[in-house]
């Protein structure tokens, strides 16, 4: 019988990486929700990723159990026990917060070990148009484009797959700022993480610095995709 204590609520934002999810969590943080120890800056991201550290950690265990990584998944994920036990530990160290936020793009390689662990875990999604994913991707660290899209592929279409069996609110990056922000307060208010709310400065056009272009070799399933994407978005 596992007797560990949980936060109030329990929140996962859900993307790939370079697709806002960065922009979102810190969004989410000034909106009052905790994300216990995060990175507030690094080379690629001058506000800092949000990530949790001990949480990416974990998640990179659960993938090397796997002979997986973040830019090599596969298609089924299985946590050793050991890691599910930690995963519990890790969260119970936030049982005081009233809603506690946690951030990795990994977890929607590693997603169903955390549903199994915690069944009342919440999500928010967002994605990214996949050419800005893949410029950003080769910029960063001089991925080739097609490897980009493929990435972009593999992890969008768990974001799908997953929506369409928890039906959770998910954003898209490629809106304005007025737009996005405002979909956003959306969701906080219909979904009742916090009860007012202020001003978002967290949000910096500069988060998206990729240029999208017209490609010859844009995968027809990535536009296929992310057309069903945007059907779904707030």
């Amino acid at each position: 019988m596992n007797d560990r204590k949980q936060p109030g609520r329990l929140l996962c934002v859900l993307g790939m990486h370079r697709s806002g999810t960065s922009c979102l969590t810190g969004s989410l943080q000034e909106a009052g929700l905790e994300l216990g120890d995060f990175h507030s800056w690094n080379p690629h991201n001058r506000k800092g990723n949000r990530e949790n550290q001990k949480i990416v950690d974990l998640n990179d265990a659960v993938l090397a159990a796997n002979n997986a990584a973040w830019d090599r998944p596969v298609e089924r994920v299985e946590w050793p026990i050991h890691l599910s036990l930690q995963a519990k530990d890790l969260i119970a160290s936030y049982e005081a917060a009233d809603v506690f936020c946690f951030k990795d793009p990994r977890t929607l390689l590693t997603l169903d070990g955390w549903i199994e662990a915690f069944p009342r875990l919440e999500f928010i999604g967002i994605f990214r148009d996949p050419r800005a994913v893949s410029q950003s991707l080769h910029n960063r660290s001089g991925m080739p484009k097609a490897d980009g899209y493929a990435l972009w592929e593999a992890y969008n279409r768990r974001l799908f797959s997953y929506w369409e069996r928890y039906q959770f609110p998910v954003l898209c990056f490629d809106d304005e700022q007025r737009v996005f922000l405002e979909n956003l307060r959306g969701v906080l208010r219909h979904k009742r993480f916090v009860t007012e709310l202020g001003s978002f400065d967290f949000y910096d056009p500069r988060m998206k610095a990729a240029v999208v272009e017209d490609s010859q070799d844009f995968p027809e399933s990535c536009d296929e995709l992310y057309k069903n994407l945007q059907q779904i978005a707030c």
